[in-house]
């Protein structure tokens, strides 16, 4: 590690002005302020930063994020990357080059998510097993080869034992795909642009960015609301936003490039 000074960079918005940020603390607590650094009509978010690479702890991942979500209250905003450092002798100079460079890229982006904002739903099964007992009645050849299976001895009926698990898995994400599908369009219909992200849990059925124009905020949060209404007794929703547009801008830097 080098001991040169850096700024790291939490995103860019339209500012002209050096302005700081002082009601929220930077990356790793240091005793500096959240500031700007304007570059012809643009601005790099940055607090001033040991020369280092962050890893992703929670504590770091949420000041990073409290920082771009503090920005957003006043700016459009374009994330950069987390961890993102400029390092070098004078950061500052490195970040006007960054943002002389790329100014089309990051004048189009900012065209793009303004007015705008990213919310976020997941959607999960309350309960899974009530799902397995609705696939073994509507499935004839899932109930038959369980039944088959049932007092015989494991060692003996492991492939079949398996082939009943494939079963069951395919049943199941057919019916989560069919209710993924359910949830989704009526979003899609008033987003301007979805992200379907990973699912990270069997129970979890639908996990989604939605980037919605500040006008259809409203009639966004009213159709989460019916959803709720209507399969809230078979899904528990988690319905976050407005967040800073992440599923949406990916900004990486590579400073040998500049």
């Amino acid at each position: 590690m080098t001991s040169h000074p850096g700024q790291y960079l939490y995103g860019v918005v339209r500012c002209s002005a050096e302005r700081t940020f002082g009601d929220v603390a930077p990356i790793g607590d240091l005793q500096c302020p959240v500031h700007t650094v304007p570059c012809n009509g643009l601005a790099a978010v940055v607090s001033n930063s040991p020369a280092i690479e962050y890893e992703t702890t929670r504590a770091n991942m949420m000041a990073h994020q409290r920082v771009l979500e503090r920005v957003m209250l006043e700016y459009t905003v374009l994330p950069v990357r987390f961890g993102t450092v400029a390092q070098q002798e004078c950061p500052g100079e490195l970040v006007r080059k960054l943002l002389m460079a790329r100014a089309g890229e990051f004048e189009r982006l900012l065209a793009e998510m303004d007015d705008k904002a990213e919310l976020g739903l997941k959607a999960l099964w309350r309960d899974e097993k009530a799902i397995f007992q609705e696939i073994l009645g509507q499935n004839g050849a899932i109930r038959q080869l369980r039944d088959s299976l049932d007092g015989k001895p494991h060692q003996a009926t492991h492939y079949q034992r398996v082939r009943l698990g494939e079963m069951v898995k395919g049943a199941m994400d057919q019916k989560r795909a069919e209710e993924m599908q359910g949830i989704l369009t009526p979003l899609r219909q008033i987003a301007t642009r979805t992200v379907e992200n990973q699912l990270l849990a069997d129970r979890m059925v639908a996990n989604a960015a939605f980037l919605v124009d500040r006008r259809w905020e409203e009639a966004f949060d009213q159709a989460v609301a019916r959803l709720d209404q209507e399969l809230g007794n078979r899904m528990s929703f988690k319905y976050v936003g407005p967040v800073p547009p992440y599923n949406f801008v990916n900004i990486t830097v590579n400073w040998q490039e500049l």
